[in-house]
């Protein structure tokens, strides 16, 4: 076995991104669409993530840069947990003090379906009357979404501090939650199920290094669209007729990429997906579209051979579903398990039905595929109360880990923008060559969490050594983890540990919850079960509207990406 993983046959190359226009992969040698040097830290939960984002913006001074993206955001949004730390002082006082912020805000669909246009709407308005350039960028798909998530921060005089966060995690209510999980006070209206402040898990990364300019060029690319930022001429007139922003003013030349990190042992990929426009348009950097996302996930599962860990919203669609069938059909060793949300966001019935239906069409697709090798499971906090999954996470065989904003469905594969980062990480865990130890330290701390591990921890320091904050999120001692996970550090070994607690839990819920409550937040996952008259009508709607497909028609014949 190599020392290290090799790099080409787990990632993408450029031809293999098949997107000639993008200039996203130009800094790269070779057919290389990755860079190297990098350091990235997992910042579990918005209890995590929003405070070191907030460091890293205070810290920013005149002439420096903030670049942002946003599914949904809330202006209101607290950072912390105290009066001051909201989104939008905390943005609008950066721009006050001199430095370039810049945002791009998908415009939403209509809240009275459930969306989030009067919040994002209003976000961008405030932001730009404080003098920040937040628009809101509708350039999209017909029923589509921009769903990518990140921040960019550029120290013009001190390179080294750059850093790019990217994952699951929007500016917005219900994020600020941590791994005690009694949800966010400034919480989003959901399900009955899951109560007033609904328990919220989700992942964002911090990337220090070359991938910091990857991840501006991303931004960059869809700032520089000379497409207006919206087709629809009811929302220019009133876009007009409010005098709302719709110019995008030239950004700043970008700064080379940061030098690699004293250290820094992990490569970076950058999967995305941009849908096929139509109608006579298309994006200047992605012709037909873009689904890295799709040829990544699909090139990485050829190679799994252990295990696929797979943290998500959204596990509903054949067409992703047949990626692992393949790859349970030709590893009899490969195990798949799967951490969702036990019931939909919204209780609707024309949202919730069509997602029951989609999930139990691609659940019994795998679980017929690899048997009592694959498993699901749903959390819930020591209350009892359900926890949603948001995260978008997938570590395999401890090589290949992902976060990003893109979920295992066909919209996200093909229809909606998203980004995420893959990580391969040259240094292996201690005595296990060929494996990366980036992506066991992922997999073992959101396992120890689930299984109510205690671990120690150490503050976490900034990217280059210095202590940004006293409120800053720790990282997760190696040796400590090591020690708390020692049963789960074989892959095979934590897919029976995850059985063993649910079913523990499940006992003590069916016997009328007598005694202590056992260690653990999984539960097993019962796929729902629809009747024939209702699977009639949730399928099309399942197919047009929840999980559309964004694919030009020759891909979709052929059923490639």
């Amino acid at each position: 076995m190599s020392p290290r993983p090799d790099l080409p046959d787990w990632l993408i190359g450029k031809a293999e991104r098949a997107n000639p226009r993008t200039v996203l992969d130009d800094q790269h040698p070779g057919d290389e669409a990755w860079s190297t040097g990098n350091m990235v830290r997992p910042l579990i939960h918005g209890g995590a993530y929003f405070p070191h984002l907030l460091a890293h913006v205070e810290a920013a001074r005149p002439g420096d840069l903030v670049l942002f993206t946003d599914w949904r955001g809330d202006g209101d949004e607290q950072l912390l947990d105290q009066e001051g730390s909201d989104v939008l002082r905390v943005l609008g006082e950066a721009d006050r003090r001199g430095v370039d912020v810049r945002g791009l805000i998908w415009r939403s669909h209509l809240d009275a379906l459930s969306f989030s246009a009067h919040e994002n709407r209003t976000l961008g308005i405030r932001l730009q009357e404080q003098g920040a350039e937040a628009l809101l960028d509708m350039r999209v798909r017909t029923g589509g979404s921009h769903h990518q998530k990140l921040v960019v921060i550029r120290y013009r005089d001190r390179p080294a501090d750059d850093v790019a966060y990217v994952g699951g995690i929007d500016l917005s209510h219900s994020r600020r939650d941590d791994a005690g999980h009694e949800g966010d006070p400034q919480a989003q209206p959901m399900a009955a199920a899951y109560g007033p402040t609904p328990a919220w898990h989700d992942v964002q990364v911090v990337i220090s290094g070359p991938a910091v300019h990857d991840v501006e060029t991303v931004f960059r690319e869809r700032w520089t669209d000379p497409t207006p930022l919206s087709q629809n001429p009811l929302f220019w007139l009133h876009d007009k007729l409010t005098r709302t922003d719709l110019s995008l003013d030239p950004l700043p030349d970008q700064a080379p990429p940061p030098a690699p990190v004293p250290g820094g042992t992990h490569t970076v990929q950058l999967l995305r997906t941009y849908p096929n426009l139509r109608h006579g348009r298309d994006y200047p950097f992605a012709r037909g579209g873009e689904r890295s996302v799709a040829r990544g996930y699909g090139k990485a599962l050829k190679r799994a051979r252990r295990l696929v860990s797979i943290e998500d919203q959204y596990l509903w669609s054949p067409d992703v579903a047949r990626a692992f069938e393949e790859a349970l059909g030709s590893s009899p060793d490969l195990r798949v398990v799967a951490v969702l949300p036990p019931v939909p966001d919204q209780s609707s019935p024309l949202s919730r039905i069509p997602q029951d239906y989609a999930r139990q069409e691609t659940l019994d697709l795998l679980q017929d595929a690899g048997g009592d090798r694959v498993a699901f499971y749903s959390l819930e906090n020591h209350a009892g109360r359900p926890v949603y999954v948001h995260a978008k996470v997938c570590v395999m065989d401890d090589v290949w880990a992902t976060v990003g904003s893109d979920n295992f469905n066909r919209r996200s594969w093909t229809h909606d923008s998203e980004l995420s980062a893959v990580v391969v990480d040259e240094a292996a865990p201690d005595g296990s060559p060929g494996l990366s130890a980036y992506a066991r330290r992922l997999r073992l701390t959101l396992a120890a969490e689930h299984l109510d591990r205690e671990v120690g921890a150490a503050r976490f320091r900034g990217d280059t050594g210095h202590l940004l904050d006293p409120s800053a999120p720790v990282d997760v001692d190696d040796d400590a983890l090591a020690s708390a996970m020692a049963d789960c550090l074989d892959p095979h070994a934590m897919f029976d540990a995850y059985a063993a607690a649910a079913d523990r839990l499940d006992a003590w819920y069916a016997g009328g919850q007598v005694g202590p409550r056992p260690a653990g937040r999984l539960r097993r996952l019962v796929p729902p079960q629809l009747g024939p008259l209702t699977r009639l009508w949730a399928k099309p709607m399942t197919r047009l509207v929840h999980d559309p497909d964004g694919r030009p028609a020759r891909l979709r014949r052929a059923r490639e990406f």
